[in-house]
């Protein structure tokens, strides 16, 4: 008896629920999607490059347009001179001059003449000083014997000079034509090829000083007075000077050179200049100069044509373009100085967005068209299908470029742009999926099931969006699915060629545009190879899905 009950048998019904264990549609698709491996290392990379796009962006403290900023030691120019060539007029305070003062005193310094008429009929008169500097005076030609042998006038023949000065009137004696001619003269100006510097910006020199100090070069340096104050100058190398107060600081400097800053509201000292000339005139390739301050600096020469270029080398905040990666940056950065693992992030979200608005509104549009010409056939099937012909004969590259075009015209913003290649790429994406839909649905809408929906009176929609569209879903999300990586790659292609996305906006597309130079391309791997791995591995992620999506739905799949 007890092995009876020992053998006898548990007996189950077949509606018992642990007789079978049976897997809905559903759940057999996802047990056949995650059972393939390359389909889970795709998904992997989706949401590694949602967290990395969208959580990233976040996190990064930087933005994707934020500029980086470095200090560099960087040889900038900083002054310029040249010999003077040309002549430098200075008049006297008050003196009436003639109109053609500067040119008649041009005129007799290159026909060496000591007398010269104007052309309002009077006459100039030059007094040599040294170098090639003049004073200018009007003359008037007179008769006076006692001046004539005086002894002022014996000691300025003797010195070798045309210039005296007798009972107080000042004369010029003129030998041109083998006779002496007597000129009583009056000062009007002083011309010369020298500048005149003071020590400090505020500080105005005199007619009277510039007189004097010409007449104080002519006598090998020295004292001498102007405006009321004692000055006491020293010559310099060759056509220079320095001048000094009473109390031994310098006042101003005297050279036969034009030196000037080329940076704005920069006042170059006259002891400066002296250095600046010194150097010029020694040869040398640089020198030290000490500013007021006490700062030294070491100053560059450089000549060309003529032209003395002063550079030197001094901290300047520059944009850190093309930085290595760093600590700070761990990318590195692009040629705008900005951050490459920032603008990878906010790039991925235009990216991603792109591709995921696009695939959403061509399935949208291709369901709604394919289903419609599916179901109803002819007439309304022949004319949708020719639309779909019309839209497929259309070059997409060319109406990219015209688009881009008249967008670039109208200085189009990175949002507006954005939204506009949503638009086009899915204006003209959309055919395929109409084509799958109608084919799938012409061959569902004979079947059994749809016969008894009309039996039922259930509405045309209702049969086409209710019955018929959703048996065509598992081919719907593995087109659209693979599709994601076609739209990628076509964004990142616009980009590159300047229709897509634009600065200072990014995408992987527009970072890999930025470098358009073999010599970038080569030298800086860092700013270019992320951005193109990126979009490689989504694709290939999309395609992996796509792939898994397909066995998954696959009815003759075993595994």
């Amino acid at each position: 008896m007890a092995n009876e009950e020992n053998t006898k048998v548990e007996h189950m019904k077949l509606d018992d629920t642990q007789r079978v264990k049976v897997l809905s549609p559903s759940a057999l698709v996802l047990k056949r999607f995650f059972r393939n491996r390359l389909a889970i290392i795709g998904m992997v990379i989706i949401i590694f490059m949602f967290l990395f796009s969208f959580v990233g962006g976040m996190v990064n403290p930087y933005g994707q347009s934020q500029v980086f900023y470095t200090t560099e030691e960087m040889k900038k120019d900083y002054a310029g001179a040249t010999y003077i060539n040309d002549y430098m007029i200075y008049q006297e305070e008050g003196a009436e001059v003639p109109s053609d003062l500067y040119s008649k005193s041009i005129l007799a310094v290159t026909k060496n003449q000591k007398v010269v008429e104007t052309r309002g009929g009077g006459s100039l008169a030059l007094r040599p000083l040294a170098g090639d500097s003049y004073l200018v005076y009007g003359a008037e030609e007179t008769k006076n014997p006692r001046a004539m042998k005086s002894a002022e006038h014996k000691d300025a023949v003797a010195a070798g000079e045309n210039y005296f000065e007798y009972d107080g009137t000042a004369y010029i004696v003129d030998d041109a034509t083998g006779k002496e001619l007597l000129y009583k003269v009056n000062e009007l100006a002083v011309i010369c090829k020298l500048s005149f510097t003071p020590y400090t910006a505020d500080t105005e020199l005199s007619y009277q000083f510039s007189k004097n100090a010409l007449l104080a070069m002519s006598g090998n340096g020295g004292e001498f007075e102007a405006d009321g104050s004692s000055y006491t100058l020293e010559i310099e190398g060759e056509e220079a000077a320095m001048v000094f107060a009473a109390d031994g600081s310098d006042y101003a400097y005297i050279s036969n050179m034009n030196i000037n800053s080329v940076v704005g509201g920069v006042f170059l000292a006259p002891d400066f200049k002296e250095a600046v000339a010194l150097a010029i005139q020694d040869g040398t390739a640089s020198f030290t100069y000490t500013d007021a301050s006490g700062v030294e600096d070491t100053y560059l020469l450089s000549e060309k044509s003529g032209q003395y270029l002063i550079s030197r080398n001094q901290e300047t905040r520059v944009i850190d373009t093309y930085s290595l990666p760093s600590g700070e940056h761990w990318l590195g950065t692009d040629a705008n100085g900005m951050d490459l693992l920032a603008r990878l992030m906010y790039g991925g979200r235009i990216s991603l967005l792109i591709g995921f608005v696009v695939v959403i509104i061509e399935v949208l549009i291709g369901v709604i068209v394919g289903g419609v010409a599916g179901y109803f056939g002819g007439w309304v099937d022949n004319t949708l299908m020719r639309l779909v012909d019309v839209i497929y004969c259309i070059p997409s590259m060319p109406l990219y470029l015209i688009l881009g075009s008249i967008m670039d015209h109208y200085r189009a913003s990175p949002t507006v742009r954005i939204y506009m290649l949503c638009v086009i790429m899915s204006a003209i994406g959309w055919v395929g999926i109409a084509r799958i839909v109608r084919g799938q649905i012409l061959s569902l809408r004979e079947q059994e099931f749809m016969v008894a929906a009309e039996a039922l009176g259930i509405s045309v929609g209702r049969r086409i969006f209710k019955h018929l569209v959703p048996n065509v879903v598992p081919q719907l999300i593995v087109f659209a699915t693979m599709g994601l990586g076609d739209v990628i790659l076509a964004e990142a292609t616009l980009s590159f060629l300047g229709l897509g996305i634009k600065y200072p906006a990014a995408s992987w597309g527009s970072i890999i545009n930025a470098v358009n130079d073999s010599y970038v391309m080569t030298n800086y791997l860092f700013v270019w190879v992320p951005a193109g791995f990126l979009i490689l591995l989504t694709v290939l992620a999309f395609n992996f899905i796509g792939d898994g999506l397909r066995d998954a739905f696959d009815p003759k799949m075993k595994r």
